[in-house]
């Protein structure tokens, strides 16, 4: 069975607009003026760990505890994430044609599972691997090996990594030993090994590894 591994945020789930209205909802909720709100937009702009509330609670001197601001933030990311139908659609395709689909992620676990959970995506992965598991993160390709595990089997050089970020899905992509394509609009940028195949969307990457790429059984 081929395996399809993907990153999620800005890949298979929008990320960057979640983001914007789960801090504005944390901040409503709990009465939080623009200060805290632009501190929180600054500082969880590339991902966001519990230990970042304790460092909100010290800067601000908040009551709230950092578990208590963490869960909440982990709700409403939750309750704003998106995955297109078409995302979907495609992955459905791609498990009726007889891979395996993981998911491999830099971020913590509970967040980055809730998102799947609350996008509908947790009924098409045979996996996900989030860096917050075993505390590295991609590039390193560790994250990749255990997203394989989770799906049942071993990376192959037949098997794909899909993702958004240069460094961390395609130059990490290419470190285990997989195949990769680039979800992007913008140029490659220059001294790192160049993607397999670039799409401006995901679901033309899984058109790419249905058209392309002969399926093992």
């Amino acid at each position: 069975m081929r395996l399809a591994l993907f990153d999620l945020d800005g890949t298979l789930v929008d990320r960057t607009s979640a983001f914007a209205d789960a801090i504005a909802d944390l901040c409503h909720d709990h009465g939080y003026g623009p200060e805290i709100e632009r501190w929180l937009l600054s500082e969880l702009a590339d991902h966001a760990e519990r230990g970042d509330f304790a460092r909100l609670r010290a800067v601000f001197g908040l009551g709230e505890s950092a578990e208590h601001l963490w869960r909440v933030y982990v709700d409403r990311m939750a309750a704003a994430v998106t995955c297109r139908p078409a995302v979907l659609h495609s992955l459905s395709r791609l498990k009726e044609n007889g891979w395996s689909v993981g998911v491999a992620t830099n971020g913590a676990s509970d967040i980055q599972r809730a998102k799947v959970r609350a996008t509908g995506l947790a009924d098409l992965l045979d996996g996900i691997a989030a860096s917050g598991d075993i505390d590295v993160r991609k590039p390193d390709p560790r994250l990749f090996e255990l997203a394989a595990a989770r799906c049942g089997t071993q990376l192959s050089a037949d098997d794909w990594m899909t993702g958004d970020q240069p460094e961390a899905d395609i130059r990490g992509g290419h470190e285990a030993g997989l195949r990769t394509i680039w979800v992007t609009g913008r140029p490659w940028p220059e001294g790192l090994a160049v993607p397999h195949h670039t799409v401006t969307d995901v679901t033309e990457a899984v058109d790419h590894l249905l058209a392309h790429s002969r399926i093992q059984t």
